[in-house]
């Protein structure tokens, strides 16, 4: 009933940059928080960044000054744009949302599949 799909992960040097997006589909009423997470292997899944409705965000340390979350309310779409790379951020990065469907009570956090990004030194 709910979809999120991610795109623009694949391999870069260190240094580079890439985006991604993260498009939410079907019967949606509202959407709050919207989220990147990020699992390296061997790790557990950490919080990259987190942006609400309203526009405020937060930052992992780690990526702080070189990551930037935005959404556009209008496509149900969050990005995370991500600036000078670096090997430790190679990890499968997943979006979430925290969002209301249309004629369900009660507010739950969907998550997309997961999109691969590799950092090569």
């Amino acid at each position: 009933q709910v979809q999120l799909v991610e795109s623009g992960g694949g391999l870069v040097q260190a240094g580079g940059s890439l985006r991604l997006s993260c498009a939410a589909s079907g019967s949606i009423f509202s959407i709050n928080a919207m989220g990147w997470y990020r699992q390296a292997p061997g790790k557990q899944r950490e919080l990259v960044a987190v942006i609400t409705s309203g526009g405020s965000t937060n930052y992992a340390d780690s990526v702080k000054g070189r990551f930037t979350i935005s959404r556009d309310n209008a496509k149900n779409t969050s990005y995370l744009q991500m600036n000078s790379l670096k090997p430790e951020d190679t990890a499968v990065y997943y979006c979430n949302a925290d969002l209301q469907v249309v004629a369900i009570m009660g507010r739950y956090r969907y998550w997309g599949q997961g999109t691969q990004v590799t950092v090569s030194s």
